[in-house]
C-alpha cells in the first residue's frame, strides 16, 4: 500500500466531493480503489462559467448547473449507475449553514438526472438529529398558542 492510500475494497468505491466557496462551486466523484478523480464540474470552467450570471458570487442556481453537468459526464462515461457514496452530513459540515443550499442544489440534480446517490444511514441520522435538535429550540420570537388566549 502506498503512503496515505486506503485499500481497493468494493465498499464506498465512488464517493461525491463537493468544493463551495463564495465564488466556485466544484464536485467530484473519485475512486477510492484507484485514488483517482473519474468525474468533475466546476462553475470555473468557461463554458458552463459563461452561462451562468455568478458575478461576484455563486448561488444554488449555479449550484445545480454544476451538479447537471457532472450528472451528463457521468452518464457519458457510464458511471451513473454505480454506486457513488456522499455523507451530506459531513459535506453540510464542512460547508458551514450558509452553503446547505448549494449542496442540496448538487445532490438534486444529481439524482434527478439518474446518478446512483447513496447516502450514509449513520450520517443520515445525524443529520436528523441534529435538525431535530435546531428545531426543539423554542423560539422568542413567535408567541405561543396558550399565551395569545389571555
Amino acid at each position: 500500500m502506498g503512503f496515505g492510500r486506503m485499500p481497493a475494497t468494493g465498499k464506498k468505491r465512488f464517493v461525491l466531493r463537493m468544493f463551495i466557496s463564495l465564488k466556485y462551486v466544484t464536485a467530484n466523484v473519485v475512486d477510492r480503489g484507484r485514488g483517482r478523480v473519474v468525474a468533475t464540474a466546476s462553475s470555473v470552467e468557461k463554458d458552463l462559467k459563461a452561462n451562468l450570471e455568478c458575478g461576484r458570487f455563486c448561488n444554488a442556481k449555479a449550484a445545480a448547473a454544476v451538479g447537471e453537468v457532472l450528472a451528463l459526464r457521468l452518464k457519458v462515461d457510464g458511471l451513473a449507475g454505480e454506486e457513488i457514496h456522499a455523507d451530506l452530513a459531513k459535506e453540510m459540515e464542512k460547508k458551514g449553514f450558509k452553503n446547505i443550499t448549494k449542496v442540496r442544489a448538487i445532490v438534486h440534480a444529481l439524482r434527478s438526472h439518474g446518478v446512483n446517490l447513496i447516502f450514509d444511514p449513520n450520517a443520515a441520522a445525524a443529520a436528523a438529529a441534529a435538525a431535530a435538535a435546531r428545531a426543539s429550540v423554542p423560539s422568542h420570537a413567535t408567541p405561543k398558542s396558550d399565551e395569545a388566549d389571555d
